[in-house]
């Protein structure tokens, strides 16, 4: 099987922010208990936990995964339209 350098790409970004949101999600929960959040006026303290816990979890990863996205996308090599908009060091 092949895989294309953007499913490559979105793995490489996806994978280990999924990793992380779930080490977040375990490490918050050890120290808040859902029904105790006040937020939002009071909207999370009718949501069952597990659908705390779910949001929360989805949450995370997007935020993860944003962070990591936007660190892909600065890590390209410079060969691309980019390269020509963005003057090295030097000024050439």
């Amino acid at each position: 099987m092949t895989t294309t350098p953007r499913v490559q790409a979105v793995m490489l970004v996806a994978w280990p922010s999924f990793l992380m949101a779930a080490v977040l999600e375990m490490l918050v929960f050890a120290l808040v208990d859902p029904h105790s959040l006040q937020g939002a006026g009071g909207v999370f303290s009718e949501l069952s936990a597990t659908t705390v816990y779910s949001l929360a979890f989805f949450l995370f990863w997007a935020a993860i995964a944003a962070a990591g996205a936007l660190e892909h996308w600065l890590a390209a090599p410079a060969d691309g339209p980019r390269s020509r908009a963005m003057p090295d060091a030097h000024g050439h």
